[in-house]
């Protein structure tokens, strides 16, 4: 729950920033790569967040990759600051945040589809615009399959389920 709470603050704060100088997509971008690189790289992961590590160190690591990658100077601002308050550790819950946030900005949901059999891109667009109508917004769909569904669909748009 602790997590969730620092995570909400970080990326309301980043969004906040976003909003008002117009760049939060990019800032969903940068963000998330950033933190898909951490998340890939174990060892880069535990030279940032370690804290058995020099704490000066583990800065001027991330200060290097920061610069290697070409960050914006907001975002390397605001991971500097997540740095600093101790809180890098949970940049991955950030930035999961971050996305919901800024796909509720720009007026998207993200849903998921589950089927029994392969359905075909025609029913799938036909689902995407029924669900797009009945909420409002943009739907971004992912779709599964799984043989073990005896029949039919799963659709799941944050807590609402459709089945």
């Amino acid at each position: 729950m602790k997590n969730l709470s620092i995570a909400r603050r970080y990326a309301k704060a980043l969004l906040l920033i976003g909003k008002e100088d117009g760049k939060a997509e990019s800032y969903k971008e940068e963000l998330d790569g950033f933190a898909n690189l951490l998340s890939r790289e174990k060892k880069l992961d535990q030279a940032i967040c370690n804290p058995l590590y020099d704490f000066a160190g583990r800065k001027s690591v991330l200060k290097v990759i920061i610069e290697k990658i070409g960050l914006s100077t907001i975002m390397t601002s605001f991971l500097l600051l997540v740095f600093d308050k101790g809180r890098i550790g949970y940049i991955s819950d950030i930035n999961d945040y971050y996305q919901q946030l800024a796909d509720e900005l720009k007026g998207v949901a993200r849903a998921s589809l589950v089927s029994a059999t392969k359905l075909s891109s025609g029913t799938i667009d036909k689902i995407r615009k029924t669900l797009s109508t009945k909420t409002g917004k943009d739907i971004v769909l992912e779709v599964e399959r799984d043989p073990g569904l005896i029949g039919g669909i799963v659709t799941r748009i944050g807590d609402l389920v459709l089945d």
